[in-house]
């Protein structure tokens, strides 16, 4: 075999970070080390794998075609060092959640994935769904968790459990007597939203999609938690997961408006890249996943504790 893993692993760090100096800082080498790792593995095959446009390196047609086999065979050598060393645990996992999923599951997931797997190592990344889908078609992480759907050519989905967004407000606001709104209404008032990219953005856009105008949006916050307060403290409306509602419904802090003319169901799903290696690590999270969700209909059935 003509080519080392090391070689390959300089490759993927460059490809993922299109950048030397920075491959070189996540793999603890020097720069010119790496560079000379990547020239060599070049010149081996007289061929090259990455094109420099201005200060960064782009993967060309045969490093894209590289890129996935090199991911995969990495981690399958992963998975034999810690063999070959008596390792504890089942690998490591590098899982992107979109922030309902991340904030209110994933955690919870994640402990018992280390309780029963003690040794292994998890790394959780909470971004919008845009975000996480990026990650995963650059090879940035194993497995994403997302609210509703995503079109990539490259990315596998499998639906995982129904989730449904629910518009609330203050038990101050003039709403919250009514019990519900229709279109009308709602096009008229204020509203406190998640950014573009978001999965709830675009659950709530896709329900909206056949009325003519837009609403009025008076912010766009990154964050669940922030939208319930800004909505608490009297700025507009809101919507987001009802998962992420339970807790203030019950307190009364907020109270939900129903919607019958808009269609707020989603689906949480897993993806992850079509030519990725599905490592003991990977497969062992998703059955956890499907044990969580098992005979659940909707995600605010998940038993999850109670927030005071």
């Amino acid at each position: 075999m003509r080519y080392t893993l090391r070689q390959l692993e300089v490759f993927v760090a460059i490809a993922q970070h299109e950048s030397v100096s920075r491959a070189a800082q996540r793999l603890a080498m020097s720069q010119s080390a790496t560079s000379t790792a990547l020239a060599e593995l070049e010149r081996q095959f007289d061929c090259q794998l990455l094109d420099r446009i201005g200060k960064r390196l782009k993967l060309n047609a045969l490093g894209f075609q590289l890129l996935p086999k090199a991911v995969a065979l990495l981690d399958r050598g992963e998975e034999i060092e810690e063999l070959l060393k008596g390792q504890r645990g089942i690998g490591s996992l590098d899982v992107g959640a979109t922030l309902t999923i991340g904030n209110y599951l994933a955690t919870l997931l994640i402990s018992d994935f280390m309780r029963r797997h003690p040794g292994s190592r998890v790394r959780l990344h909470v971004r919008n769904t845009a975000s996480i889908v990026d990650r995963i078609t650059h090879h940035d992480l194993d497995l994403g968790l997302i609210e509703g759907d995503c079109q990539h050519d490259d990315i596998v989905m499998q639906p995982w459990v129904e989730d449904e967004l629910t518009v609330f407000c203050s038990p101050r606001h003039p709403l919250a007597n009514a019990g519900q709104a229709d279109l009308e209404t709602l096009m008229g008032e204020d509203w406190i939203m998640r950014e573009e990219g978001s999965g709830t953005r675009r659950t709530l856009d896709q329900a909206m999609r056949h009325r003519r105008g837009r609403l009025n949006v008076l912010l766009e916050l990154e964050h669940t938690e922030a939208i319930k307060r800004a909505v608490e403290s009297g700025l507009g409306i809101g919507c987001v997961s009802h998962l992420a509602l339970r807790d203030a419904f019950r307190r009364g802090s907020l109270v939900p408006i129903a919607t019958p003319e808009l269609d707020l169901t989603r689906q949480f799903t897993f993806i992850w890249h079509r030519h990725k290696y599905l490592t003991t690590a990977m497969r062992e999270f998703l059955r956890l996943c499907r044990e969580m969700t098992a005979g659940i209909q909707r995600s605010d059935d998940i038993d999850l504790p109670a927030v005071p």
